[in-house]
């Protein structure tokens, strides 16, 4: 039995806002299932203590970052969840990382120091007796805390693992902040956490800890370029030994279809157009579940619109985002009957557009995993992504070799353009027209595997490496 802490900024069911809550939240049911006792420790904004009411006092950190702090203990389920639980950081409106005014909170560098040093301090202490042999880091947020394991003389005891989920966030904060966030100014160095001028938490843990990880093979090998590495593609070309990808899983449970096979969709499709208000159409319903930014390439479809509805088809659209995008995609539901756009996120809907969908679209510019396209997949919603990151990694393309094994599972388009996007959709359009060959996609796609069976073996077996006291 591996003893393992997860920390991260958020988890499902208690505070989202993206796919790295979902990962969060399946991690320690999917690894126990491998011999792995994992643990979460999570910051204790409003929701999560509403969700961990009567949550006992198990530690106390004292003053942490300007205020009192202690940890909490709570459960996830059937797993044991520690809530830091530090009102001066955390108990505030807005979201959990933007204030009322859509920046981010000035202090947001302490905030996730915080998170950090708590589970420094845990790795270090121990907490009920139960003692973490790895501490398992997502993204920048808990990225400061191999440094600070270091600082409290642990590091040679407790294995850290730092996934990346998407590099594209930093944890940047001033220089002047070194001795506000406990940092040793031995380490603000180009081969430490100097980034730039500034204090990068995320390149701290990307040089401190032992192991690197990220949510697809292909997103590995990408990092390591300019064009994906954000700047820290050097960093990670020098730590390639101790980098992997791992893909990410879906909690099966939650997602699954309301039928067994590709007949039981078209009542779900036809019930999802009367639903949203929809005309009753003969062609492919397109669905879009996201973030409207231009990393998710979601202006492109904004530019081929016009092309994908001349050809039959139809688009469903949830999401927010960019004020531009936001307003473009309202403006075409005004336009076109064919497009209904619902600003905001709803979960139901978003499982009754999977559910209901013919093709669920992923354009993304860069897309470390993906999530979307694995419900898709799940759903027999056949995946018309980029070819990038954890898309390219789960998305059997229906090209000529694809079809003529009989193997394919959706499309896949590159380079991330408009226009390869169009053609992608007329590809997608066309084959539509072809209802056995449709079929046969959709049968391979609900049979595709995207549950965590194999990636939480392989999570188990990477923390066997990290484990340094017998």
């Amino acid at each position: 039995m591996t003893r393992v802490l997860s920390v991260a900024s958020e988890c499902v069911p208690l505070v989202k806002t993206g796919g790295l809550a979902d990962v969060v939240g399946a991690l320690p049911s999917a690894l126990a299932e491998c011999g792995v006792d994992m643990r979460t420790l999570l910051p204790g904004y409003p929701a999560v203590m509403a969700g961990v009411k009567g949550a006992k006092v198990v530690t106390d950190l004292g003053d942490l970052f300007g205020g009192p702090a202690t940890l909490r203990r709570g459960a996830l389920g059937d797993q044991v969840l520690y809530v830091l639980d530090a009102p001066h950081l955390y108990d505030r409106p807005g979201s959990i990382y933007l204030a009322p005014d859509g920046k981010d909170w000035p202090d947001n560098p302490e905030r996730f120091a915080a998170l950090s040093w708590a589970a420094a301090h845990i790795g270090t202490n121990g907490i009920e007796g139960w003692s973490p042999e790895v501490l398992h880091l997502h993204d920048w947020q808990a990225g400061l805390a191999p440094v600070y394991l270091r600082e409290m003389g642990a590091a040679d005891r407790v294995g850290t693992l730092l996934t990346i989920h998407n590099i594209a966030f930093q944890g940047l904060a001033p220089a002047n902040r070194l001795d506000a966030l406990r940092l040793p100014a031995t380490s603000y160095n180009p081969g430490g956490f100097e980034y730039y001028g500034q204090i990068s938490a995320l390149k701290a843990g990307l040089v401190t800890a032992d192991k690197i990880s990220t949510v697809s093979p292909t997103y590995a090998t990408e990092l390591m370029t300019p064009e994906f590495g954000m700047g820290l593609d050097g960093v990670l070309r020098e730590r390639q030994a101790d980098l992997t990808g791992i893909l990410n899983g879906i909690d099966l449970g939650a997602w699954s279809p309301p039928y067994k096979s590709p007949k039981g969709k078209a009542a779900r499709t036809k019930a999802l157009r009367k639903e949203i208000g929809l005309p009753p159409s003969d062609g492919p319903l397109c669905v879009v579940i996201s973030r409207l930014t231009e990393q998710k390439g979601l202006d492109l479809l904004l530019n081929v619109l016009p092309t994908l509805l001349d050809a039959g088809a139809q688009l469903a659209l949830l999401g927010s985002g960019d004020a531009r995008l936001e307003s473009g995609f309202r403006d075409a539901a005004t336009r076109y009957s064919g497009v209904v756009v619902r600003i905001g996120y709803d979960e139901a809907l978003a499982h009754d557009l999977i559910a209901g969908g013919d093709v669920i679209l992923v354009p993304s510019r860069f897309e470390p995993c993906g999530l979307t396209q694995l419900y898709g997949l799940r759903f027999g919603t056949l995946p018309l992504v980029a070819l990038t990151g954890g898309l390219a990694d789960t998305v059997i393309p229906a090209s000529p070799a694809g079809m003529a094994a009989g193997v394919a599972t959706g499309f896949q388009f590159a380079p991330v353009t408009a226009n390869c996007l169009r053609v992608a959709l007329m590809r997608m359009c066309a084959l539509w027209q072809n209802r056995k060959d449709w079929q046969k996609m959709m049968e391979n796609a609900m049979a595709h595997p995207v549950g965590w069976d194999q990636s939480a073996r392989t999570y188990a077996a990477l923390y066997q490496t990290l484990k340094k006291v017998p």
